[in-house]
């Protein structure tokens, strides 16, 4: 019990630094598998949030995805402001933008996201639908 208290304090003091270390151990809290934000889409329980690019995009995408590059994120946040207090996903090809993406909605309010581990990668490797 001492280590883990050790390792909580130590934690929180380099979040508070902005080390990148101490973030990482908390993101699998934030991450969602492929099948399950297929699922929560298919239900209307949950937005999609694609990042990548334009040519990305128009070659394949995810069904009912919102298509927002992530160099446009910050600009248009405007157009999400109803999703403000629903799930939503980011996602992008591997899951790097996507979690860029993440970061950028939570700091503008948004309460429940979630970055979908692998991207659209581990979305084809699941055998999940494109278009």
């Amino acid at each position: 019990m001492r280590n883990f208290l050790k390792y909580c304090r130590l934690s929180f003091i380099i979040s508070m630094l902005g080390c990148n270390a101490a973030k990482a151990s908390t993101d699998t809290l934030e991450l969602i598998s492929p099948q399950d934000a297929s699922t929560l889409s298919a239900e209307k329980k949950a937005i999609i949030i694609d990042v990548r690019e334009e040519g990305e995009w128009n070659t394949v995408h995810i069904p009912g995805a919102i298509h927002i590059p992530l160099a446009q994120l910050n600009n248009r946040l405007s157009e999400l402001q109803s999703y403000k207090n629903s799930a939503i996903i980011t996602q992008c090809r591997s899951g790097a933008r996507s979690a860029k993406a993440l970061d950028i909605l939570k700091s503008a309010g948004f309460t429940h996201v979630k970055n979908m581990e692998g991207g659209l990668i581990a979305w084809h490797k699941a055998g999940l639908k494109t278009q």
